[in-house]
Formats: C-alpha cells, sequence, structure tokens
C-alpha cells in the first residue's frame, strides 16, 4: 500500500520567518494585534480540542450535526473527484465528508492542506490507512499564500470549516475568495461553514466559558511568543477579553495586561512598553447573514446553492458553485 504523498510548500524556517514578522508587525506600535494561527502549537490544539467540547462552545456540534444530515445532499450536488480541506481536520468532519463522496461514487483524491507538517503527515497518513485506494496528497502550505498549489483535475470541492472565514476581515475574504477562485474552474465547488448572528450573550459566552479554557487558550499566544522568540511575557499577568462588536457584528478576542508591562523580545529586538489595560487583539470571529455570504461570494464569481443551517439556526454550512467564464 502507497503512503500519502506529501508537498512541502512551507518550512520550519518559514514557519518561523512569519512569527517574526507577524509579531513585529503586530506588536511594534498600537493598535497592538496577532494572527490567530499562532494560537495552535501543541498545547493550543490540545486547548482548542478542549473547547470544541465545551458546553457553551455549540459551534463544532452544530457543524457536525448539519454534516451528518447533509453529506449526501454536499455529494450529490458537487459530484466532486477531489476533496480539498483547507486546514485539515482529522477527525469526525472529515470522515463524513469522504464517506459520503465514496458512497456516490465519485472520490478518487483527497488533499489536506495545513501549516503544521508533523500533523497533516499523521493525519493524512491515518486517512490513507482508512480509504484504500485512496489518493491523498497532503500540503503543507499557508491556505493564504498557496492557493496556486492545490491540484487540478477532475471536480474539486474545497472545504473550508469551521467558520475559519470568520477569522478574515471582509478584505481578507475578499482576497482569500478572489485567490480561490482564480485557481478554480467551472464544475468546481466550496463547502463553507460559517457561525451566524445571534444573542450576543450566547457569543460572549462561547468565547470566554466559565471554566476558563478560552481564557488558557488566549494567553497561549504569548507561551508561543516566549518560547520561540525568547520573550519574557508573563501569562498569567493578562486578562482574557472577550467583547461583540456590534457594528462589524464579530466577537474579538483580546490580551489585556492587568498592569503594565515592560516586555522584551530579544529575536526581533524589541522592547515592548504596555501600559495598564492596553489590550492586544489576538482574534476577530465575524458572524455571518446569508445575504451577506451570498453577496461576497458572488462578487468573488462563485453561486451560492445551497444553505443548510441545524434546527435552532445558530450555524449554516453552504455550498457555492464557481460562476462559469
Amino acid at each position: 500500500m502507497h503512503g500519502p504523498v506529501v508537498e512541502r510548500h512551507l518550512t520550519p524556517d518559514d514557519l518561523a520567518k512569519s512569527l517574526r514578522q507577524d509579531v513585529y508587525d503586530g506588536l511594534a506600535a498600537p493598535p497592538r494585534s496577532l494572527p490567530p494561527k499562532w494560537f495552535y502549537d501543541e498545547r493550543g490544539s490540545e486547548l482548542f480540542e478542549e473547547i470544541t467540547r465545551l458546553e457553551e462552545y455549540y459551534l463544532t456540534r452544530a457543524e457536525k450535526a448539519i454534516l451528518r444530515e447533509r453529506a449526501g445532499e454536499i455529494a450529490a450536488a458537487t459530484g466532486a473527484e477531489t476533496l480539498i480541506e483547507l486546514g485539515a481536520g482529522s477527525g469526525e468532519k472529515t470522515r463524513l465528508l469522504l464517506d459520503a463522496l465514496r458512497a456516490a461514487g465519485t472520490l478518487r483524491r483527497y488533499v489536506p492542506v495545513d501549516v503544521s507538517g508533523d500533523f497533516l503527515v499523521a493525519s493524512a497518513r491515518r486517512i490513507g490507512a482508512e480509504y484504500p485506494g485512496l489518493a491523498v496528497r497532503a500540503l503543507v502550505a499557508d491556505f493564504e499564500r498557496h492557493l496556486d498549489a492545490l491540484p487540478g483535475g477532475g471536480r474539486r470541492l474545497v472545504a473550508f470549516l469551521g467558520s475559519t472565514a470568520g477569522n478574515l476581515d471582509p478584505e481578507g475574504r475578499r482576497s482569500f475568495y478572489g485567490g480561490l477562485r482564480s485557481v478554480l474552474e467551472p464544475g468546481d465547488s466550496l463547502l463553507l461553514g460559517f457561525d451566524l448572528v445571534k444573542d450576543p450573550d450566547r457569543l460572549v459566552a462561547a468565547y470566554d466559558d466559565a471554566r476558563g479554557v478560552t481564557a488558557e487558550f488566549n494567553r497561549n499566544v504569548l507561551r508561543v511568543i516566549n518560547r520561540e522568540l525568547g520573550a519574557d511575557f508573563v501569562p498569567e499577568a493578562f486578562e482574557h477579553v472577550a467583547a461583540w462588536d456590534a457594528g462589524q457584528e464579530w466577537m474579538e478576542m483580546r490580551l489585556r495586561p492587568v498592569d503594565g508591562q515592560r516586555v522584551s523580545i530579544p529575536e526581533l529586538d524589541l522592547e515592548l512598553v504596555l501600559g495598564a489595560g492596553e489590550e492586544i487583539r489576538t482574534e476577530i470571529s465575524a458572524k455571518f447573514r446569508r445575504e451577506g455570504v451570498r453577496a461576497e461570494l458572488e462578487r468573488a464569481g462563485f453561486a451560492l446553492e445551497c444553505w443548510w443551517t441545524d434546527p435552532p439556526g445558530d450555524f449554516a454550512l453552504c455550498v457555492a458553485r464557481v460562476i462559469g467564464d
């Protein structure tokens, strides 16, 4: 049995350079921010898995429920021969899609894409062992930078789940959708997950759970910077803040120092002075409405064809098809 083919478009050196650039750009001057992708070292990934099991965090349960009910319809609507998964998973969501496409008789190839090479290779090997005869081609790549590396041939379904699109601001989504359209062809489809606008109290609870797991996840980015760049942040001295921005219709996660802090980041030759209460934004998580999603996709050259929600209307999955030239 042949193992998965692995293509590396990112090396550890590339990731280290990207971290240095992101931290310097985000922290050198106010307003201070960090991109959420740096949450996910081994410890951060473990914490996020714990978050997905929390009562307050409905997103993962709702998306899985829709997939369990609608996977067959997704397979029928797309006729996909290749499943491309951006921000590849290793669990139930991936298998629900693979099983449905295989049952429909179209599935030929699975292409997981992730920045974490070790995670990706292990996941690709498991999938290859569980689905004999399935060609698995794993791409160690950044979906915001390496869309041109996506393999062509046959009808493709690009899955971007977990409402990860919400971590991009409107300009970021416009650029991302445009990049996807430039590498896809008529007959190809997108499968996207969107967390929907709802009661702000429920949203805040989902990002500020009673057990403090999300707070620990948020602070973990400081531990990553300490370890990788020699910084001397004191993570325990930062409060976790989860706030709803009604104007932008997104959640923000921030870190707020309880007292003023002077932080040294030797790898960047950077001395950071934070005043008490001066926040670092670590994530936005936009919430969506159907017509807004439709408009953004149509501007990029996609037609919204299917839209499903869980019974309470908390979360949506949609299939969008490339509009032919």
